[in-house]
C-alpha cells in the first residue's frame, strides 16, 4: 500500500468516532484495521466490559511473541467536526490522527508485510480502551496469556523511543468535621479549612511544577463542600488528586493501595482521610537493551535523531512492565493529542513504516 493509499485508509479510520461511549463505532475501526490484515493469519478475539480487541499472528496457536506491536483504537470526544479529517499540506487533522490511528494504520502494515516471513514470532495487538485505563484491553489479554519479549506501542513520538512514562495513583482526601452558625465558630469544627492544611502540606512536599521536571507531581483536581449556606461551618469537604510518579519513587512505585493510602494518610490533619481509588504503575525500559538500540538505530538511519524520551503521561506500556516485559513507545510525528488541532504529520509516515521494517528485519538478522 502506497502513502496516498494509506491516507485513504487513515481519513476513513478517523471518521469513525470511536470513543468509549461508542461500542459499535469501537467495533467499526477495530474491523476496519483488521481487514488491512486479510485472512492470512489468526485473529484471536477478545471482549471485556464492553471493550472488544484482537491479537493477529502467523500459525494456528498463539505463541511466545519476540515482539508485539501494539496500537489503540480508540479516542478522546470531540465536536463532530473533528470526525471530519482533511489534509493540509503536510499535515492530516482530525481526532486519533495524532494518538495514535495512524500510527495504528503502518503497524498493521508492518506486520502484514513482515509477520509470516520473518524467522520469529511477531504479533499485532489492537486494543479500543487504551484512553480509558485499557485495563479491558492490553490488561486483559496479559491477563489471559499473551505473553512476549518485548512490545513496541505505536503512540506518538517523533520516531523517538520512549522507555520511561509516569504511574498514576487517583485519590480523594475526605474531610470531616462539625457544623455550627458561622457566627459562633468555637461551636464547630470546619472540614473545609482542615482539608485546606491537608492539601497544604501535600503540596510542600510535591510543589506545583512550573517546568518540565521528572519527579512526582500532585494535580488537586476538585474541591468541594455540601455546605451552601455562608453563615454555616462547613461540616464535610473533599479533595480530588491526581498523582503522577515516576518509576523509583520509593513512596509509591510498586507500593498497594493500603501503603500508599498510609503515606498520603501522613500529610492529613485529624479528621481527613485519604481514599486511594486508583493505582496504576510507571513504566520503565532498558536503554541498552538490543531492541532498543535497534529501534534507535533504525531511526537515525531515516533521519531522525533516535533520542530517547519520558513521557510525563500513563500508556499501556504499564501493564508490560508489571510483567517483568520491557516495551516502548515509537510512534509517528504530529502534534495537538486530545487538543482542537490534532494532527499527524504526513512526512513521518514513511519514515516510521521504513523504521518499524528495518528494526524487525535488523533482530531477525541478529
Amino acid at each position: 500500500m502506497d502513502l496516498d493509499s494509506l491516507l485513504v485508509t487513515a481519513r476513513r479510520l478517523l471518521a469513525v468516532p470511536s470513543t468509549a461511549d461508542r461500542p459499535g463505532d469501537l467495533r467499526e475501526a477495530l474491523e476496519l484495521v483488521l481487514g488491512l490484515v486479510t485472512d492470512a493469519f489468526t485473529v484471536e478475539r477478545f471482549f471485556s466490559n464492553g471493550k472488544p480487541s484482537a491479537l493477529v499472528y502467523s500459525g494456528s496457536r498463539r505463541p511466545h511473541f519476540r515482539v508485539i506491536l501494539n496500537a489503540h483504537l480508540d479516542v478522546v470526544p470531540a465536536p463532530p467536526h473533528q470526525f471530519r479529517p482533511r489534509l493540509d499540506g503536510t499535515r492530516l487533522y482530525g481526532r486519533g490522527a495524532h494518538d495514535m490511528k495512524v500510527s495504528a494504520l503502518v503497524e498493521a502494515l508492518v506486520f502484514r508485510e513482515l509477520a509470516g516471513a520473518l524467522p520469529y514470532p511477531i504479533g499485532l495487538q489492537l486494543v479500543t480502551d487504551e484512553e480509558v485505563g485499557g485495563l479491558d484491553g492490553t490488561a486483559h489479554q496479559i491477563d489471559r496469556g499473551v505473553s512476549g519479549d518485548f512490545v513496541v506501542i505505536g503512540e506518538q513520538s517523533g520516531l523517538r523511543v520512549v522507555t520511561d512514562s509516569k504511574g498514576m495513583v487517583t485519590a480523594n482526601l475526605r474531610a470531616s468535621g462539625r457544623g455550627a452558625h458561622s457566627a459562633y465558630q468555637w461551636l464547630g469544627d470546619n472540614a473545609l479549612l482542615k482539608l485546606h492544611h491537608s492539601v497544604g502540606a501535600l503540596l510542600e512536599r510535591y510543589p506545583v511544577a512550573t517546568e518540565e521536571a521528572w519527579r512526582t507531581t500532585v494535580n488537586v483536581a476538585r474541591i468541594e463542600t455540601p455546605n451552601l449556606a455562608r453563615n454555616q461551618v462547613p461540616d464535610e469537604a473533599e479533595a480530588w488528586l491526581d498523582i503522577r510518579f515516576p518509576a523509583g519513587d520509593p513512596d509509591l512505585d510498586g507500593r498497594t493501595e493500603e501503603e500508599i493510602t498510609a503515606h498520603l494518610a501522613g500529610f492529613c490533619a485529624p479528621g481527613v482521610a485519604p481514599v486511594v481509588t486508583h493505582v496504576a504503575p510507571p513504566h520503565h525500559a532498558d536503554p541498552g537493551r538490543p531492541e532498543v538500540l535497534g529501534l534507535r538505530r533504525a531511526a537515525r538511519e531515516q533521519g531522525y535523531d533516535g533520542d530517547l524520551l519520558r513521557k510525563h503521561g500513563a500508556a499501556d506500556c504499564r501493564f508490560y512492565y508489571r510483567k517483568g516485559i520491557d516495551a516502548v513507545i515509537f510512534g509517528i510525528g504530529g502534534d495537538g493529542q486530545h487538543g482542537p488541532d490534532e494532527y499527524a504529520d504526513i512526512t513521518t509516515i514513511e519514515p516510521y513504516r521504513r523504521a518499524l521494517r528495518a528494526f524487525l528485519t535488523g533482530l531477525a538478522d541478529g
